[in-house]
């Protein structure tokens, strides 16, 4: 299992912590997060972010590393991500990615060389104004038409990173991190392990993890963020939060806003499935339960064994 990257990977509920608690335990593991909105310091209880009791003494990393009003990369990420792992790798451990960003999880295994430029001011302003005019849809039409491998990727409501494209493309005629590195992919192998379950089962899930949300604290953790931060345009737009703004700020009733966010989420695990769906070599297990979780820890265990046994046998 030498400078192997163990990801797991699913859908918002499906039980990645958990399973990769217990996966890191039986490993001597430590855990990646390639959550994009568990970076934020503060954001918790709407981010279903580990909790010191969830996570049993297993460290984890990458959460909590920056303020809600700072802005934060996918470039950002991979460079911080590729760190650790490496960290992890010299101390004789495991390193397991654990999360549901798909384009996080992407620029690392697949080594996206992203492009820096110098940004634009008058550009950015100029095609904010325009967006703001004419709306998404025309933009991402347009440059869906010239570079439709970056824009497949790009919602069409995802202003920010619509924004971001054009800018790249206008001064470099290129789309960004479109592809892997040539020269230089990460120098280790990784294995994907996915969780999924039926529809119904997975919807049920989101909806009492919203519900226990609710119970916890997700309105005081808002109005505090409010109150402390001037919340990025990510950070402010994140599942959990954009919904509960609107109701703080009296445009939804609390049933409204519950129904919102339950629905938001639910989607979103449904985009979450449809980009996970798309990479190759992925080991999916079916999760019904918290009581799957040590039967699936040690069916991956198994498969990490053997994969450790052909690997040798490869080389």
């Amino acid at each position: 299992m030498k400078n192997t990257l163990i990801v797991i990977l699913g859908p918002t509920a499906s039980g990645k912590t958990a399973l990769s608690v217990k996966l890191a335990k039986a490993l001597d593991g430590e855990i990646i997060s390639s959550d994009s909105m568990q970076i934020y310091k503060h954001m918790d209880i709407g981010t279903a972010k580990v909790t010191a009791e969830e996570a049993c003494g297993i460290p984890h990393y990458l959460t909590d590393i920056i303020s809600p009003d700072e802005e934060f990369s996918v470039a950002q990420f991979q460079e911080a991500a590729y760190k650790q792992i490496e960290d992890i790798f010299e101390r004789g451990k495991i390193p397991l990615l654990v999360g549901g960003t798909g384009l996080y999880i992407n620029s690392v295994i697949y080594g996206y060389d992203f492009v820096e430029e110098e940004v634009d001011h008058r550009l950015r302003t100029n095609l904010k104004e325009g967006i703001s005019l004419h709306g998404n849809e025309i933009y991402h039409k347009i440059l869906f038409e010239k570079i439709p491998e970056v824009l497949e990727k790009i919602h069409v409501n995802d202003t920010k990173r619509i924004i971001r494209a054009w800018e790249v493309y206008l001064q470099t005629g290129k789309g960004i991190a479109t592809k892997k590195r040539d020269n230089t992919p990460p120098d280790f192998d990784y294995i994907l392990i996915g969780l999924k379950t039926d529809r119904e089962n997975l919807y049920e899930r989101i909806n009492k993890r919203v519900d226990v949300m609710m119970e916890s604290g997700l309105l005081n953790e808002v109005k505090d963020l409010i109150d402390k931060y001037h919340l990025s345009k990510v950070s402010r737009q994140a599942i959990g939060y954009k919904e509960v703004i609107d109701y703080l700020r009296g445009l939804s009733t609390y049933e409204e806003m519950l129904t919102v966010l339950k629905r938001e989420t639910r989607n979103y695990a449904k985009r979450q499935l449809t980009w996970f769906r798309r990479l190759e070599g992925v080991k999916w297990y079916n999760i019904d339960s918290k009581d799957d979780i040590p039967i699936i820890c040690d069916k991956i265990v198994r498969h990490l064994q053997d994969y450790s046994i052909e690997a040798r046998i490869n080389r």
